[in-house]
C-alpha cells in the first residue's frame, strides 16, 4: 500500500463530494425556479423518477397501481387530485 496513492484517492473523493454538493444545490435551485413559474416540484420529482425506469417496469407498476386503486373504488381523476395534494 502506498501512502501517496491513498492520499490521491482520498483527495479525489473529497473533490467529488464537493462537486456533488454543488450539483445538488443547482438541482434545488432549478426546482425552486420551476416552482416560481407554477410547477409542482413534488410532481416533477415523480416524473423524473418514472423517466428513469424501464418502460416495461413502469407500465407494470402503473397497471398494478391502477388495479389497487380500482379495488379501493378510486377513479383516475381522484388519483390525480390526491397526487397533487
Amino acid at each position: 500500500m502506498n501512502n501517496s496513492q491513498l492520499k490521491a484517492y482520498i483527495d479525489r473523493i473529497e473533490r467529488l463530494e464537493e462537486d456533488k454538493k454543488a450539483i445538488l444545490e443547482d438541482i434545488k435551485d432549478v426546482y425552486a425556479e420551476a416552482k416560481a413559474f407554477g410547477y409542482d416540484p413534488k410532481i416533477m420529482r415523480k416524473v423524473i423518477s418514472m423517466r428513469k425506469q424501464d418502460a416495461n417496469e413502469r407500465a407494470e407498476q402503473e397497471a398494478i397501481l391502477d388495479l389497487y386503486l380500482a379495488e379501493l373504488g378510486m377513479t383516475p381523476l381522484e388519483r390525480a387530485i390526491e397526487g397533487a395534494e
